[in-house]
């Protein structure tokens, strides 16, 4: 089960993210994510478990929980879909009409 942990004290490591998520149980993978850029984390990250009831016991149990000063937000990770982001043009040149639309003057 793949859940999503928001709300991260910045200074947390994956280590202590993952010694958090196995009291609940087997912890398959903790990826905090960061900025691509600086390098920094962004304050999410996702914890895999390899079973939906120990996923569950450690939404439960975690959910709202303080660490660090700050108030965890966990739940379950959404998959991702199309229509979130991306911030694709489509068909669109810049600075101009689209292909299948041309100004007629």
């Amino acid at each position: 089960m793949k859940i999503y942990v928001g709300n991260l004290p910045y200074e947390i490591t994956e280590e202590e993210l993952r010694q958090e998520f196995g009291t609940f149980g087997e912890v398959t993978s903790v990826n905090i994510i960061t900025d691509k850029y600086s390098g920094r984390p962004r304050g999410f990250g996702f914890v895999e478990m390899p079973t939906v009831s120990e996923g569950q016991a450690a939404i439960a149990g975690l959910n709202g929980k303080a660490l660090k000063d700050q108030t965890l937000n966990v739940n379950a990770a959404r998959p991702p879909s199309e229509s979130r982001g991306g911030g694709s043009y489509g068909n669109r040149r810049p600075g101009g009409p689209s292909r299948g639309k041309q100004r007629r003057y």
